[in-house]
Parts: structure tokens; sequence; C-alpha cells
């Protein structure tokens, strides 16, 4: 089956710039200069973002992009050595994915179908396994999925711990901790780094976001916030040696509510047209008119009107109970439909509203709204016209709030720790509030956080899932953390050109 839209569970943050034109080799080697910072063992600790996932994986292509990769490459110029990553050539088509034991964890990369003219999981055959295992630390120690608290795990990389309930080890960093003893942190010390950048935090948050912040159905929960900076102050206190060791850069976390996943579908997708289309429309609007009645105003009648779009029904937590006052509605209405499902009724619509321009739809929302449900008896059951969406599908203005909260208090804590240490910062929260809006990078190009829609290639810095960055994202976070070693460090690296590296995949068919 052909999937429209993407499901995953990992983050995105993209870059600004605001300075002078200055790409890869536009000034002489002679002006570059390390200033204060040794690159010569430089070692990248992340998540996702680090590893250089993107589409929903990380394949051979996407890591070579990872910004850190990018770095290296800056670095290599004023003295920097031999960066290395996690050897992904057995991903021989360059689909991603991965298997544990021959059975899929992770699944292939998505591509633009430009046939059907939608996102696709590329076709093909994973060929990347977790074992045979690397035993071996790596320059890049971002290892997709992990939490700030995961990186002193030390059982992260245990290979049996992939098989309790849930599994404690992460197949990304099983594939190469040294021992399965290991932990992300330790291994990544063990390369001595003499500079390091540090962007962890984001699947504190994101994780938690990603299915509506409904636990029941992820098991993700924000990290309460004493376990995150107590995991963060022995992260950022070990890599810099509590100040007299390693420079490096630190990194905040973006609002993960401006990332195309949750911007993309729109709080009213459902046209007047499609309604009126629709070979039920008189059911339809006759029904909205009861629940207008029987909810109390929480459901709005159906808007038939040309050109008009109408809201989906969600159901709501936090709203108080109707089920009685629906079912007695439905009981007495005299319609023999409403009459032998009031109990069922009741039910379907005690906590349900319609949503509104305060609430986000998630990016899988669109492949699910206007199909039919088997929870529900008939007509009662497209989901997001006549059955609400459940909470997994949507953040609701309380569980933004509590988004934005952890993401504020977690920022401000980095921000500490950057000054305490005397570490540059890249506020990626800052950048990401800028690119909502739209701007404009040293070689011209103007780039936007929208999601890709078959036409916008050169201003899309997001990948398919909706939540990394493609190859182009990642050059421009490079050049964020550039600039803002240049600054702190008095060094003199040269940005990247973003408009050199890859976006989208576009194949003609899949």
């Amino acid at each position: 089956m052909k999937n429209k839209f993407i499901y995953l569970a990992v983050l995105a943050a993209l870059g600004f710039a605001s300075c002078e034109p200055e790409f890869d080799n536009e000034v002489s080697n002679a002006s570059y200069s390390a200033g204060e910072a040794d690159f010569s063992r430089y070692v990248a600790v992340g998540n996702s973002l680090t590893a250089g996932y993107m589409d929903g994986t990380v394949s051979r292509l996407s890591q070579a992009n990872s910004y850190p990769s990018i770095l290296a490459k800056q670095f290599a110029l004023v003295g920097g050595g031999e960066f290395t990553q996690p050897d992904y050539s057995s991903d021989v088509n360059n689909i991603g994915g991965l298997n544990v034991g021959g059975n899929p964890f992770g699944l292939t990369r998505y591509v633009f179908d430009a046939t059907e003219r939608r996102p696709e999981r590329a076709a093909g055959t994973v060929t990347l396994d977790v074992v045979p295992l690397q035993a071996k630390a790596y320059n890049n120690m971002g290892v997709p999925g992990a939490k700030t608290f995961h990186l002193l795990y030390n059982g992260y990389g245990n290979l049996t711990n992939l098989s309790t309930t849930p599994p404690t080890a992460n197949p990304y960093f099983v594939r190469h901790a040294v021992t399965p003893t290991s932990t992300v942190l330790g291994d990544a010390m063990s390369k001595n780094p003499t500079f390091f950048t540090n962007w962890i935090g984001s699947n504190d948050v994101l994780l938690y976001a990603l299915d509506g912040a409904d636990a029941t159905v992820s098991g993700q929960f924000i990290t309460p916030a004493q376990m995150f900076k107590d995991s963060y102050d022995v992260i950022i206190g070990t890599l810099s040696g509590n100040g007299a060791g390693a420079k490096g850069v630190v990194a905040t976390i973006p609002d993960v509510t401006s990332i195309p996943y949750f911007t993309t579908v729109p709080y009213k997708p459902v046209s007047a047209a499609a309604i009126n289309a629709n070979p039920q429309a008189p059911l339809l609007v006759g029904l909205y008119q009861f629940l207008a009645v029987a909810t109390s105003g929480r459901i709005a009648p159906l808007s038939t009107a040309a050109g008009t779009s109408n809201p989906v029904i969600i159901n709501d937590e936090t709203l108080p109970d109707l089920s009685a006052q629906i079912s007695a509605y439905a009981a007495g209405s005299g319609n023999p439909l409403l009459v032998s499902n009031a109990a069922a009724l009741g039910q379907i619509y005690g906590r349900a509203r319609q949503t509104t321009s305060n609430d986000m739809l998630v990016l899988p929302s669109s492949s699910v709204i206007g199909t039919p449900s088997g929870s529900a008896p008939a007509p009662f059951n497209i989901n997001g016209l006549t059955l609400p969406l459940g909470d997994r599908f949507v953040l609701i203005p309380s569980e933004k709030d509590a988004i934005a909260a952890a993401t504020l208090d977690f920022n401000n804590y980095i921000k500490g720790k950057a000054t305490l240490y005397n570490l540059a910062l890249a506020d990626m929260n800052a950048i990401m509030q800028q690119l909502t809006t739209g701007l404009k990078v040293e070689d011209g190009q103007v780039y936007t956080a929208n999601y890709f829609n078959g036409t916008n290639i050169s201003s899309v810095l997001f990948s398919l899932d909706g939540i990394h960055p493609n190859s182009k994202g990642y050059a421009v976070i490079a050049n964020e953390i550039i600039k803002v070693i240049n600054s702190h460090y008095k060094s003199k690296l040269p940005l990247v050109s973003a408009s050199n590296y890859p976006g989208i995949t576009i194949v003609p068919s899949n």
C-alpha cells in the first residue's frame, strides 16, 4: 500500500545566516584560522539530528551530509583531523532502514514519487543490520532516538537489551558500542576530543509530541526537568573537562511545534466541495445539526458554501463528558438512526469538539481523515468527519503549553551551561523561529519551514519525514555553528553554500 504521509518517531531545526557571503573556497587558504580552538580531534554528540537522519531513516547519503561531516570538512582546512562515522557501507542501495536479527526495525527512506505526487518509502530491500557489531567509537556519536539521559545509560548498547519489554537498548548504538556496557558519552570521550558539538535534548520533548502527546500510544513523556538537568550537567561537564578541557558548541532545542510535521495539515482540512460530492451529504448535514444542539455548540453545523472548509472532530480529554446528554437527545430525536444508536452516540461524542486554530494536526492525520474505522458503527465511523480523531493525531492547547514550558526550561539550562563553561552557543530555537517566517541566506536563497509539495524544491530545508532537515538543511545548520565558532573562538572558517547540497529526492515512479 502506498502511504501519502509519514509515520516515524524521532526531530528538526534549521539555520539562519546574517553576515556577508563567504563560501567554501571564496577566500584564500592563507586567511583560514582555527583561532583559539583546536579541531584536531572533533567529536559530535547528539541524537538523530547529529547522525544525519533524514527522510525517515539514516542512509549512506544522509550520513555523508550530516552537519558534523560538513563541519569536519571545514575544520580540516585549519588542522582538523580524521573524522569517522558509523559504517553504512552495507546500505548498498542507499535506501537506509535497519534490521535487527533480520527483522525490520526501521523502514527505507522516503522519496517523492513524481507520478503519484506523494512521498513513499523507497522500493527495495533493507540490507543494513545491527550485526555484525562494529565495536568501535566514532567521531560522530549521534544516536537516533536518544534522549539526554540515554547518553549515560550503560546498557544502551547491549544487544541482549533489545529483547527486553520494552527494549532498553538502541539498535543504532548497539551497532557500534565498544562494549555491551559502553555509554554513548564514554565512547565519545574515548576519542579524547579537543573540540566537540553537543546537540542533545530535542527528543526529551519531541518524542512526547509526535503522537499527539498521547502516552497511551507512544509510551513517551516529556523528560522530568531534574532528570534532564542532571544528565545534561554530566554530559557538558565531561565533554568540557569541567571547563578546563575541550572547547565546543552547545545547541538549544528547537520549538518542535514549528516543524512541518505539526504545521502542514490545516485545522480545517475538509472542503465544502468534498462534503457536497459525498453521496451521504444530506445525512452528514443532518448529523451535524443534531450534534450542534446535543453537544451544546462544541460541534457546529457543516458549511457547504462554495470555497469554504470545515474543521475535523476530535476527542478532547480535558472537556466535561456530555455522554448522557447526547444519548438523551438522540433517544428523543424521533430519528430512527439516532434513536437506535443513542447509547453509542453518547460514547462517541461525549468529549468531542471541532478543531480550532489553536490545535495542531500531526502529519500522519492526513492519511487518516476521511477513512472508515472499524471502531464505530456506520455512518458514525468516518475518521475526523463522523468519528472523532484520537488524541494521537492532534496537539491541543494544554499539550502545546506543556511542550513550550519544557522547551523554555531546558533551553534556559543549556544557555546557563554554555555561559558557565564558556562554550559557544548555537541558539537553534531562535533560528527555527526565524525560519518559520521565511529567511534569506548568504547566497540569496529564501528558505521556509514548509513541507515539500512537489514544486518548492529550492526553498525546502526539511526532508520528507517532516521532522529532520534534508542535506541543504544540514548545510545551513553547519553554517550556523561555524558562525558561532568564528565569533566565540576567533576562528576564521569559511561557510558552505547550502545550494550545493541535494534537497528532496524525486523519482519518476517508485
